[in-house]
């Protein structure tokens, strides 16, 4: 008897090991976490910086893997969000997608 509960008990956790749900498939809860915490730090040098305009540019992080997509003022403005992105900790890179915004 306690052999069949043992062998239940075996094929009950085995089964449930190998039928992770889907979202396991991507990220981790971890990972999500990680850059959800880098994009909010990313967005706060861009609001912090008095050149960029936070509304204007669109952060992406994946897996530490930044994106930046939108508009800034100047390339000087773009190369200082990049450099400052950079020496956020988790940044694996940064791909500056901005264009410049032509002055009116």
């Amino acid at each position: 008897m306690k052999k069949i509960i043992f062998m239940a008990v075996l094929l009950v956790f085995g089964l449930a090991l190998f039928s992770a749900p889907a979202s396991m498939a991507g990220e981790t809860a971890g990972e999500y976490i990680d850059d959800s915490t880098m994009t909010t730090k990313v967005n706060a040098i861009i609001v912090k910086d008095p050149d960029a305009h936070y509304l204007k540019i669109d952060v992406t992080t994946t897996q530490g893997d930044v994106v930046l997509q939108g508009f800034v003022n100047s390339k000087e403005t773009e190369d200082r969000l990049m450099t400052k992105i950079k020496e956020i900790r988790g940044v694996k890179s940064v791909k500056s997608l901005l264009k410049i915004e032509e002055k009116k």
